[in-house]
């Protein structure tokens, strides 16, 4: 599965889960992939769960302190790295009933690589369009993919590219269990 401190971007394994954003922090907020969806942590509450099947579309990151910054998606600086430290959201589509929701995280106090962020939405992307979005409650599996994505320089970034990188690290994680 990889040991503690493996990372892409916001998403890190920290006590065998993997989790969006600093998990470490009394006082904040970060999503942690489970078996039955992905569970949104918040100070003084007990979180709320989005299950997988109610995922309708891709997921995609924006930077910021607010879930309307949709205009950062894009702030990264000249060397390739997440430019805001902000904090982020993980927007998607629900269904039943059909809404736009969001996810709040908290950063890290570790930069961002543009690569490894870029890298992670297009896996959370290509996951929700095959369907199998599940399988990021399976933490070996994820661990599996994260160490084939987690490989790639910060170079420039097209389209392409991550289609090639997500498809690579597909093959790698393998099937993973029903």
């Amino acid at each position: 599965m990889g040991e503690d401190g493996m990372s892409l971007g916001p998403l890190e394994l920290t006590d065998g889960r993997w989790r969006v954003g600093d998990a470490a922090r009394s006082d904040g907020h970060w999503v942690e992939f489970r078996p039955d969806g992905l569970h949104q942590h918040e100070p003084d509450s007990e979180g709320q769960l989005i299950s997988w099947a109610r995922i309708m579309n891709g997921i995609r990151l924006t930077w910021g302190k607010h879930p309307r910054n949709t205009n950062n998606r894009g702030l990264y600086t000249l060397r390739g790295m997440v430019a805001t430290r902000d904090g982020g959201w993980l927007h998607m589509t629900l269904r039943d009933p059909y809404e736009d929701h969001q996810l709040r995280f908290d950063q890290h106090t570790r930069p961002y690589r543009a690569v490894d962020a870029l890298r992670l939405e297009a896996l959370l992307r290509q996951l929700t369009d095959e369907g199998r979005l599940e399988l990021l409650g399976d933490p070996e599996w994820v661990g599996r993919a994260v160490t084939c994505l987690a490989d790639g320089e910060n170079r420039r970034i097209t389209g392409r590219s991550l289609r090639q990188a997500t498809a690579a690290a597909l093959a790698a994680a393998g099937p993973g269990t029903p």
